[in-house]
Formats: structure tokens, C-alpha cells, sequence
């Protein structure tokens, strides 16, 4: 068995996976949508949806760093990764434990290819035809929503000491694009830049990660204090 993963890496696979483990927590959650729940043998901390899912599973550490030894004791047939989430460095030394399929999703197209080739992996064609369905008719009905609404100058979070937002290039700012929200870190070069924190009073709205970094309440107010401006003070604030 051959298949491409988003890289176009070739993987060879003498049948289907039974045995998987899961290194991107929306993509543990898609196993679980796929009917795969009794296949995953092995998962991260941060994969904490389904609540209960971390119990029956094996953590085999975070996203960016792993416990090989407890990966390759698990004896996988497959391993899930992302270009985001995983770093090369871990793909490369998982290689030598068992196949390493990768994924890497900008927009709504590449969510719905990726949901489509885990089907045909993992022989759950029927399942993933229905959820990439689902997604396209929900986007069509949110655009319907979202039309003619008024548009706002954001900002995006993801990273403290140093503050780093997303810019283009991502998934996060495809959804932004999808909410009628205007990116005002866009034109900035890197697709996560560095920035310093009085350029948030250009924005309307600031939204902060609760992952990779965990941003919570305590670090609005820290924010409110610094980006404080008389003229110019943004409204709205949220933590996602």
C-alpha cells in the first residue's frame, strides 16, 4: 500500500494501520469522529478532545517534544504528524520507529483534503465523505451569515516573551479572512512575526491563544496596562 501525505512524501504500508499514534490534537479528535477511537494507541497531552480520551490512551509527551521510548514501545503501524504542530527533527527520528504520514493545512480545502486521505488510510471512506460534506455546508451557510457584517482590525496572539501574532500564510489567518476580521499583522514578513506590543492599539480586537501559548484572563489585564493608549485603546478581547 502507497500513499502521499500533504508533503508529498511516499509512505509504503503493508496494509491498513490498526495500531495509531497521534501527535496533532484536532487530528486525534478526527480520528475519534472517524470511528477510530479503538485504534489509537497512543496520543499527546494537549489531544484533550474527547474529555476521556487521555485516560484510555497512552501520553506520549506534547507536540514538540516526545518520549520516543514510549512511542516505539506502543509499536505503531502509523504515525500522525503536522508540518505546524511537529517539528522536522521529530518526524525524521519517528521515521525510525514506524511510517510518519504528515499533514500540513492552510484553508478550509486543505482540512477537507486531509479529512478525505485519513479515510482512505484508515478505510473510513464513507465516514470522511460525510464530515468533509458537513464542513462544506456550514461554510457555505457561515458566509451567508457572515456577509455585509462589519468588518474589524484584529490582531492574533500565539506566543509570549517575545509577542509573536500570526501573520500570512496560516490557517489562523484564513479564519480570520472567513470572519470578516482584518488582519492588521498581515503585510508583516514570516508567517508568525515578532511585534512590539504598542502596534496593538491599531487593532479593534486582540484575541489571545489558549495554545501553543496558554494565554488566560490574568494576561488581558497585563495587556490592557501596556497597549493602555487615550486615543486609541482597543474594546474587545478574547482568549480562544
Amino acid at each position: 500500500m502507497e500513499i502521499t501525505d500533504a508533503l508529498n512524501r511516499k509512505i509504503f504500508l503493508p496494509g491498513t494501520p490498526h495500531r495509531i499514534v497521534s501527535l496533532v490534537p484536532s487530528q486525534t479528535e478526527l480520528l475519534v469522529d472517524l470511528g477510530l477511537n479503538e485504534q489509537i494507541v497512543g496520543v499527546t497531552k494537549f489531544c484533550v478532545h474527547p474529555e476521556e480520551l487521555r485516560k484510555e490512551k497512552t501520553i506520549v509527551g506534547g507536540t514538540k517534544q516526545v518520549r520516543f521510548d514510549k512511542i516505539k514501545n506502543l509499536k505503531p503501524d502509523i504515525i500522525l504528524c503536522n508540518k505546524e504542530e511537529n517539528t522536522q527533527e521529530m518526524v525524521l527520528e519517528l521515521e525510525k520507529i514506524a511510517p510518519v504520514w504528515v499533514s500540513d493545512i492552510k484553508t478550509v480545502e486543505d482540512c477537507c483534503k486531509m479529512v478525505l486521505s485519513l479515510g482512505q488510510l484508515f478505510a473510513k471512506q464513507d465516514a470522511a465523505i460525510q464530515i468533509t460534506q458537513q464542513i462544506q455546508v456550514e461554510s457555505k451557510l457561515f458566509a451567508e451569515f457572515i456577509n455585509n457584517k462589519p468588518s474589524l482590525k484584529v490582531a492574533y496572539l500565539i506566543w509570549k516573551d517575545p509577542y509573536m501574532v500570526a501573520g500570512n500564510d496560516t490557517f489562523i489567518n484564513t479564519l480570520l479572512e472567513l470572519n470578516n476580521f482584518k488582519n492588521i499583522f498581515l503585510n508583516l514578513e514570516g508567517r508568525y512575526p515578532e511585534i512590539p506590543l504598542e502596534k496593538l492599539n491599531k487593532a479593534d480586537l486582540i484575541l489571545l491563544s489558549s495554545e501553543p501559548y496558554p494565554f488566560s484572563e490574568k494576561h488581558i489585564l497585563e495587556l490592557e496596562e501596556v497597549v493602555k493608549n487615550k486615543k486609541n485603546t482597543p474594546s474587545r478581547w478574547g482568549v480562544f
